[in-house]
């Protein structure tokens, strides 16, 4: 094992909340070092440095052997696994997690929307309901890193809402897990359903009803608001909530308010993509010492994101790191236009390549890489602390596929 990854088992007793988790398997759980900011990663080197001693200084009138993918002309490196010779160098874990055993995968929650199921109102609008469950699970954050998560729906983020402008919602929400809790959405509704104490707050074994119109459209968030708000949302209580544009009420921004709407033929010809940033305190110290993206340090380095060169991408970008005040994304070799909070459908910032968010701030970006040869290209947050404890990964840029 590395010596610069030092993990051990404790008594969870001593470290967790006087309720476990109800799946956890035993009475312990691993934790990193208590220390704040022991390295995650197991032979870490500079990408930089990585990619000089891969190649030494190549020609760029060249063929690069690294088109199509092809590592066999490249230096292995035995920290690099599962790509040995990697450009990019040996930025990952050692082993990889179960996500099976957890329950979600981070590549499958790029895309996986939930949509709930619709029928039709009196008055002709859609009803879209959607079923939340609060479940208390441990969850593996990174290769042998336990974490006794609060969850909605039994994953870290929660699903990915998303609806319609104008549509009634309605969220069955019940509570399944140990603690009150509740569903705070940023968006516009009544009082009596803001997900606060006294509104929507519920306890274990109870349930209530959210139900409001779908508005503003654009990239939003929910949460629970329970207290301490700091514990309910570091522990995992968080997702993405997506409110679709409807081009019949956008007339001057038609076809782009069509883009954004999934299942449109516009919406087809996107690589649409849902991350969310997020961080873990493992040693509940007030401090992280894993961040992610999507929950699981470093999954887009093991498994890159393939994108299809041809076609434009857009992300639904959101941040709810905890104990950090900010937190950003980075591309490599490209740039993007900017849609804060994702309320207009004109960019609020363009041709930006490093963006910030508070927590809670969320946005999109949009951008393409037509234009790009083949490649393996880098995104992370532009804190460093960030990159080297988990939070980056790779974009995997192909030809359309035949």
């Amino acid at each position: 094992m590395p010596t610069n990854l030092r993990s051990q088992k404790r008594d969870a007793r001593s470290v967790l909340e006087v309720s476990r988790p109800i799946s956890a398997p035993d009475d312990t759980a691993l934790f990193v070092d208590p220390q704040r900011r022991a390295l995650l990663v197991g032979g870490i080197a500079a990408a930089s440095g990585a990619a000089m001693m891969a190649s030494g200084a190549r020609s760029q009138t060249k063929p690069d052997p690294t088109v199509g993918h092809d590592m066999s002309t490249m230096m292995d490196d035995p920290y690099a696994a599962p790509m040995p010779g990697m450009a990019h160098g040996n930025m990952t874990t050692v082993g990889l997690v179960d996500h099976a055993r957890n329950g979600f995968d981070p590549t499958a929650m790029l895309t996986d929307w939930e949509t709930g199921r619709t029928e039709q109102l009196s008055d002709g609008r859609t009803l879209r309901t959607f079923e939340v469950d609060a479940i208390d699970k441990e969850i593996e954050i990174a290769p042998g890193i336990f974490f006794p998560a609060w969850t909605f729906n039994g994953r870290v983020p929660g699903p990915a809402l998303r609806a319609k402008e104008g549509e009634r919602l309605r969220i069955i929400f019940r509570n399944f897990g140990s603690h009150p809790h509740s569903m705070h959405f940023h968006g516009i509704h009544s009082a009596r359903m803001d997900g606060v104490p006294g509104a929507g707050l519920i306890g274990p074994g109870e349930e209530f009803i959210y139900e409001f119109d779908a508005k503003p459209f654009g990239c939003h968030l929910y949460h629970c608001h329970a207290f301490p708000l700091k514990r309910h949302m570091h522990k995992g209580m968080y997702g993405l909530f997506v409110i679709d544009p409807d081009p019949a009420l956008r007339p001057e921004h038609v076809a782009v308010a069509a883009s954004r709407l999934l299942g449109s033929s516009e919406n087809a010809e996107w690589q649409e993509m849902a991350m969310v940033m997020n961080a873990f305190d493992t040693n509940f110290d007030g401090g992280n010492e894993v961040y992610a993206c999507n929950t699981v340090a470093l999954a887009y380095m093991n498994v890159p994101i393939r994108i299809d060169k041809s076609r434009p991408v857009r992300i639904y970008l959101l941040n709810v790191t905890e104990f950090d005040f900010i937190n950003s994304f980075h591309l490599h070799a490209n740039f993007f236009d900017y849609y804060d909070t994702g309320t207009t459908l004109t960019p609020t910032q363009r041709t930006v390549d490093v963006i910030m968010q508070c927590q809670a701030q969320r946005g999109i970006l949009e951008f393409s890489f037509a234009d790009h040869e083949s490649g393996m290209y880098m995104f992370h947050p532009h804190q460093s602390e960030f990159t080297e404890l988990g939070w980056m990964g790779l974009f995997d840029v192909q030809e359309p596929s035949a």
